[in-house]
Order: structure tokens, then C-alpha cells, then sequence
């Protein structure tokens, strides 16, 4: 019963317009403020740089087809496994920051609550969606090649100076949460019931 009433609170037109709105306002703001460094990216690698704004963007597109009564699975798959990652990550990274001497500001804890939004709704989500193997297969690809534009070719988002030296490490452990964030949406996926919006 329980379930049942959070399932149609989720499916609500008037929540899903909410929270559209929410993440319509993120994207914009993150991609405002990566501007300094979209700036003095190279044009071909500018997709790849946004990380949060662009999982936040996979969802504003999911949830307009929720609104249509429409799936979009590799949408859903994309917005899924991005939310979760990326969501986790900013949160990490500024959490490590402040153990190594950082000062958190308002700015920081509201990034970090912000981000854990991200990661809880892409999951939240998870009954509603239509992904498939090859959906999934897809968004790896996706995944792991930004993982290798990030940290290969040094496009990775910016992080604060008191744990730039620690990249490598940074680099390893964002690849091994781009694994657990596909995990995580596949075993969900497969195990949670689908229903309709």
C-alpha cells in the first residue's frame, strides 16, 4: 500500500512538472557555471565536459516524455547512470576537499544536497522505466569513453587545488563508479516490477 501510494505521488502530472522545473533550473545552473572552463575547452571535446548539467539534462528530457504518457529508454538508461555517478562524485570530491582543508561555504553544502538529489531521483525513477540490455550497453559506452576524455585527455571537471594532486587517484575511483552506477541501474532494473505512468 505503502509503495503503491509513492508510486502514484511520483506519477503525479503536477509533481512531474515540479520537479522538471527543479532540473530545468539545475541544467541551467550548471552549465553556468562550468562556463570558465567550456571557455578554454576545445570545441570537440565541449560534450564531454558538463558532466552533472548533462545528467540533469537526460532527465528534463525523461521527464517531458513522462508528461506525454511517452518512454524514452535510452534516455532513461543515460539519465539513470549519469544522475547516479555524477551525483555521487561532486559529492565526494567536495567532501575530500574538506578533509584536506578546504572550508565548506553555503555554496558547497547546497551542491552537496543538490547532488545527492541528482543520484536519489534517477533511482526513484527506476519502476517507471522501459531499459533494456543493449540500452544499458549503450550508456557503458557513453560512460567509460567520458571517463577516458576525462582523465586521458585532462577534461575532467574542475576540483579544488587542495586535491588536484591526488588525480590519478580521483581517475580510479571514477571509473570504478561509472561500473557501480551501471550495476546499480541494471540490477534495479531487472529486479523492480515496471509500471505505467
Amino acid at each position: 500500500m505503502l509503495l503503491e501510494n509513492i508510486m502514484r505521488y511520483l506519477s503525479d502530472r503536477y509533481f512531474l512538472l515540479f520537479l522538471l522545473m527543479v532540473n530545468i533550473f539545475g541544467t541551467i545552473y550548471g552549465f553556468i557555471w562550468y562556463k570558465a572552463q567550456l571557455a578554454i575547452t576545445p570545441t570537440h571535446f565541449l560534450i564531454f565536459v558538463p558532466d552533472s548539467p548533462t545528467a540533469s539534462l537526460f532527465f528534463c528530457i525523461v521527464l517531458v516524455g513522462f508528461l506525454f504518457k511517452k518512454n524514452l529508454p535510452l534516455m532513461e538508461a543515460l539519465a539513470a547512470v549519469t544522475l547516479l555517478k555524477y551525483g555521487v562524485w561532486a559529492v565526494v570530491m567536495i567532501v575530500a576537499a574538506a578533509a584536506a582543508g578546504d572550508t565548506l561555504t553555503w555554496q558547497q553544502y547546497m551542491l552537496i544536497g543538490s547532488h545527492l538529489g541528482m543520484a536519489v531521483q534517477g533511482l526513484l525513477y527506476v519502476p517507471f522505466y522501459r531499459i533494456k540490455a543493449w540500452h544499458l550497453a549503450v550508456v557503458a559506452v557513453w560512460t567509460l569513453h567520458n571517463d577516458v576524455i576525462d582523465y586521458i585527455y585532462g577534461m575532467y571537471p574542475w576540483v579544488s587545488s587542495s586535491i588536484r594532486m591526488y588525480i590519478q587517484e580521483i581517475a580510479y575511483f571514477t571509473f570504478w563508479l561509472s561500473i557501480f552506477s551501471l550495476l546499480t541501474v541494471y540490477l534495479l532494473n531487472k529486479h523492480l516490477k515496471k509500471r505505467d505512468l
